[in-house]
């Protein structure tokens, strides 16, 4: 199923459970984004709808209320009695695990689209009821940029290709995946799928992965293989712990004072151009891509010399901010 459709789904189930009485087509055509204007092609993708919601178990109801705006025209509603689950019972634990769940799914589009066909329904003049859409609401907290399209090429079973930075290395490998799925271990994300490359399955961390995810074939290729649990998979993966390197780097006198604090063979930096502002450190640190987010904090107070893995992570990390802010991108690799 695709995203706009999955999303016209959700939108028209929330706006069927939050009304008081039947809504005509028109009303629902008008409250519900992602219909086409053309009555002939409105009509034919309501229906469809309509079969699709039915299949999958939503008690879609027809009639119509004479009281209501729709007089005796036909309309539909969904009883909020016979689509709500019954009362649920929760241990401690397992309230703590939806409560942390909810924490985490934070940028999910669905939340987005289904607020705004309460607003547009609220707009056409139709009482809702806010209590159905009460709840832990879906959202995604992650600032792997990957995670997103990993998320949904897992969604719609597609191959993904991608650039992949292996532990250790300078450069780049282009990777090609049938990702099965993406999991949180130890508070980093993985996807696990079959590397159609190495022939076998693997276990990518998402913080590796240089640059855009691409589509690398149709949705729907990608089937999961029967017993396998991806969650196990990538729990089970050896993750290997990278051993301490140096780095060294430029810190401005009177400032950088993290950094500074655990910094060892502080000296001048004697270097011509520095302006005499400048001390010269070494500091120890284990992977480029967590470390390089701290360091950039500091902004042009701290400057990486070596090594260049660590130095680029930098600077990479600096242009996303400077995008994100209305920057530009290419000011960050203008530092020294």
């Amino acid at each position: 199923m695709s995203r706009r459709k999955t999303e016209r789904l959700l939108n028209l189930v929330v706006c069927l459970l939050a009304t008081r009485r039947y809504l005509t087509a028109e009303q629902i055509r008008r409250a519900v984004p992602g219909y086409p204007d053309s009555d002939e092609a409105f009509k034919r993708m309501f229906e469809r709808d309509k079969e699709e919601l039915r299949e999958l178990g939503v008690p879609l109801e027809v009639g119509s209320d004479l009281q209501g705006g729709g007089g005796e025209e036909i309309g539909y509603r969904i009883p909020p009695q016979a689509y709500e689950l019954p009362d649920i019972h929760l241990t401690p634990d397992e309230a703590a695990v939806l409560g942390l769940a909810a924490r985490v799914w934070q940028r999910a589009s669905m939340a987005e689209a289904a607020s705004g066909a309460l607003l547009k329904l609220r707009a056409a003049g139709v009482e809702t009821d806010a209590a159905p859409a009460v709840g832990i609401e879906p959202r995604v907290n992650t600032h792997e940029p990957a995670f997103a399209a990993l998320w949904e090429a897992v969604r719609d079973g597609r191959p993904v290709a991608f650039d992949y930075q292996g532990i250790g290395r300078t450069s780049v490998a282009r990777r090609h995946l049938e990702p099965w799925g993406v999991v949180s271990r130890r508070g980093r994300w993985y996807v696990v799928g079959f590397d159609r490359d190495r022939d076998e399955q693997r276990v990518f961390r998402l913080s590796r992965v240089v640059g855009d995810v691409a589509a690398d074939g149709p949705a729907g290729s990608v089937t999961v293989p029967d017993g396998v649990d991806v969650r196990r998979i990538a729990f089970d993966w050896g993750d290997p712990v990278s051993e301490p390197r140096p780095a060294t780097v430029r810190l401005r006198r009177g400032a950088a004072q993290g950094p500074r604090r655990w910094a060892r063979d502080v000296r001048p930096a004697e270097d011509a151009g520095w302006d005499g502002e400048w001390d010269e450190a070494v500091l120890t640190f284990r992977e480029a891509d967590r470390f390089a987010p701290y360091l950039a904090r500091f902004a042009d107070d701290v400057v990486v010399l070596d090594p260049p893995d660590l130095r680029e992570a930098v600077i990479q990390h600096l242009k996303s901010v400077l995008a994100s802010t209305g920057g530009r991108p290419e000011e960050a690799g203008e530092a020294r």
